[in-house]
């Protein structure tokens, strides 16, 4: 069954692109690139875009990451609700009303556009690497004591790999949500494909529109895909086998 959908999943992939490659002639979009300035611009607010997504995952992965495993310990399990409730404060409030809020302590640039990111981007990765640790079996762990493991190998060798496919979903959704809120930096100067969107928008130009939305929809596109080889890195081959059938 996981087969098939992969095969359908696949084929619509397939006709996506070739129907955004028709779009992309039919709206002019393939001569504005065809353009040596604006193709070499695209390619830096590409990078602008890279570099602050980048950035901001890193940061949002140690902090959710280690806040995920902190409250899964026994001294700290009972507060785990409270934090999670705090770290989820973030992302209560739209991404834009974010930008906003954080301009007006931070100031404009790549430091407050960087800021609102990390807040939004944390949740999901500290509540998955919560509930991923959380769901390790007992019998699991009570096998790994029995063997002499202490906490911290435990931690390491039984509860991270079984939680790992559950971490890497709240990854893959902090990933996606972090280059699509990325593209509202522009509103605090801090460039990014946004400048195209946002422009165009207000040129009413769809080619100039389409130089920043396509490229960071296909940025969220492959981004999702490499999840996927992250997984096979992270993951256990063994859990992966069991994991699908």
């Amino acid at each position: 069954m996981d087969s098939i959908m992969m095969r359908v999943y696949r084929l619509i992939m397939v006709l996506l692109l070739l129907g955004a490659g028709v779009a992309m002639e039919r709206t002019g979009l393939l001569d504005y690139l065809s353009d040596p300035f604006e193709y070499a611009y695209t390619l830096t607010l590409l990078r602008q875009h890279v570099v602050m997504v980048a950035v901001a995952m890193v940061l949002a992965t140690a902090l959710g990451v280690t806040v995920g495993i902190l409250f899964t310990r026994a001294k700290l399990k009972a507060y785990a609700g409270i934090v999670m409730y705090i770290v989820g404060l973030g992302q209560t409030i739209p991404s834009l009303a974010v930008v906003a809020i954080v301009m007006s302590f931070l100031g404009i640039g790549f430091k407050p556009a960087l800021f609102a990111l990390f807040v939004y981007s944390v949740l999901p990765i500290a509540r998955n690497t919560l509930a991923g640790i959380n769901a390790v079996p007992n019998w699991l762990l009570d096998a790994a004591k029995g063997m002499g493991m202490n906490n911290r190998q435990i931690l390491w060798h039984v509860e991270l790999p079984n939680a790992m496919q559950v971490m890497l979903t709240g990854f893959r959704i902090s990933l996606v949500i972090c280059i699509g809120t990325a593209a509202l930096a522009f509103l605090i100067g801090a460039g990014g494909l946004g400048e195209h969107i946002f422009i165009g928008i207000d040129l009413m130009r769809t080619d100039k529109l389409l130089a920043g939305a396509v490229p960071t929809i296909l940025l969220a596109l492959l981004a999702d895909y490499l999840c996927e080889f992250l997984g096979l890195l992270l993951i256990p081959k063994g859990l992966r086998i069991e994991q699908s059938t």
